[in-house]
């Protein structure tokens, strides 16, 4: 966000300088150039008709009643009957639901959760929610600790171990102090579990470690409440690097959830219209949005993103109808923030990788990449820049870590016996975005758009 300019800035008035500090007029809340102050602006706005009636329905998190599930009948059930054992005051089983981004995993969680919370309040047992998502979480004492700390909200207390400076075991202690003196049941949620990996150091990814410890918490009688894990994560291989420990322990129930089609997010869609007033969405919108997200996964996160923001942008411009271009202006926005959330936090050399791989795909005609020939153009790049260059089988461990971000996924592929086994890459998102975004990185922007073109299409001719 751009400062706004400060006339003295810089400039140090001498102790005869009459210093004016009356409250400014009407005139003086307005810039020289004649434009509105911004009390009138907010003032304006604020008169004006809004489109959006209930803004909590297009906030993808926002647990709804369950009438607004949609096309997870058979999820819905599995996760309601195995979790409903605590109505019982009885541990419920461990779980692992799985699946792409958007499908319904931690919806459907938190409304089981909630409505056992409410039965449960009727029968005098102490039942918790407490849950993370675990993707900004670096290591396991900070997990441990962010587990904690939602504990004790959920039941209304304080932590009463600080955050840093105290050794992981004393935040599991103070895990089940806050869990055991509180609770009688606890769900804990677990969301993208998999981005949990933790320090490179360790033989097993953290998220195999927190797993182990939270299942093995009751059997050592470290915890007396009944506790019960539901880990979420869009990887469907994740358990894969589970240790053998933890997954004896953990012994989950799966779920799986698959991707939702443009006819049920339509459905899901236009049981979230009432967050509009009557008769401002044109009738192609929903539709529209709806193939928007099929296009990517399925993902109903985004369908209603999507509707959000073109709500938005045709209230700042004061419409009165939400209209089809609003939801195409709304697709590109919300696209470049996505990719733009992830490609912040990756390091150079993962953005060279992806960069190349986008290119390719943005040159062919199924937008897919294969692995030989984006490694090819990953090598001019790194060249054109003078940066370090990676052997091909990292480069291809750099674009699996890839599929984590749900930005990419693979298929292996052989076309033939003299071009051996490759993998080939599919994007998410439109490659035009993913390269836009990342031209922005000031290394890669040096190298010119029409040298990389031509690489990519002398390297697809190559191709056999």
């Amino acid at each position: 966000m751009d400062d706004f300019d400060d006339p003295r800035k810089g400039e140090r008035k001498s102790k005869d300088e009459a210093v004016d500090e009356s409250p400014p007029s009407s005139a003086d809340a307005t810039s020289t150039s004649g434009s509105q102050s911004i009390e009138d602006m907010l003032l304006e706005f604020d008169q004006q008709e809004g489109l959006i009636r209930d803004r909590s329905l297009l906030d993808p998190n926002h647990i709804v009643e369950e009438d607004r599930i949609v096309g997870r009948d058979r999820q819905l059930q599995e996760v309601t009957k195995m979790l409903r054992v605590a109505l019982g005051d009885n541990r419920p089983p461990n779980l692992f639901l799985y699946g792409p981004s958007g499908t319904g995993k931690s919806l459907i969680t938190k409304a089981v959760c909630k409505n056992i919370s409410k039965i449960c309040e009727t029968r005098d047992i102490r039942f918790g929610t407490i849950e993370v998502n675990c993707q900004d979480l670096d290591t396991l004492g900070v997990a441990v600790y962010e587990l904690a700390d939602r504990a004790a909200d959920e039941a209304g207390v304080e932590v009463e171990v600080p955050k840093h400076g105290v050794a992981t075991k004393e935040k599991w202690d103070e895990l089940y102090r806050i869990v055991n003196e509180n609770f009688d049941s606890a769900v804990f949620v677990l969301d993208e579990l998999d981005m949990l990996v933790g320090r490179r150091d360790k033989q097993e990814p953290a998220f195999s470690r927190l797993l182990y410890q939270l299942s093995r918490a009751g059997a050592n009688n470290e915890l007396t409440a009944h506790v019960s894990v539901v880990a979420i994560s869009n990887d469907t291989k994740m358990m894969e690097s589970v240790g053998s420990r933890a997954l004896s322990s953990f012994t989950p129930e799966d779920v799986h959830f698959d991707d939702y089609d443009a006819n049920q997010l339509q459905s899901i869609l236009r049981r979230r219209q009432d967050a509009f007033f009557e008769n401002v969405l044109d009738e192609d919108v929903i539709p529209l949005a709806a193939a928007f997200a099929a296009q990517t996964h399925g993902d109903a996160r985004k369908a209603i993103d999507l509707m959000r923001v073109a709500g938005e942008l045709a209230e700042r411009e004061g419409d009165k109808n939400v209209r089809e271009e609003h939801v195409r202006e709304a697709q590109d926005k919300v696209e470049k923030n996505r990719v733009l959330e992830v490609v912040r936090g990756i390091s150079t050399q993962k953005k060279l990788c992806l960069y190349a791989t986008a290119a390719v795909a943005a040159e062919t005609d199924d937008e897919s990449a294969r692995s030989t020939t984006g490694y090819r153009v990953y090598q001019f790049l790194t060249d054109a820049i003078d940066a370090e260059q990676y052997h091909q089988e990292t480069y291809v461990n750099k674009m699996k870590e890839m599929t984590t971000y749900s930005l990419v996924d693979f298929e292996r592929r052989s076309h033939g016996p003299s071009s051996g086994m490759f993998l080939e890459f599919q994007f998410g998102e439109r490659p035009e975005t993913i390269l836009e975004t990342l031209r922005e990185d000031s290394r890669i922007g040096m190298v010119s758009l029409d040298e990389v073109s031509s690489v990519v299409q002398a390297q697809i001719r190559n191709e056999t």
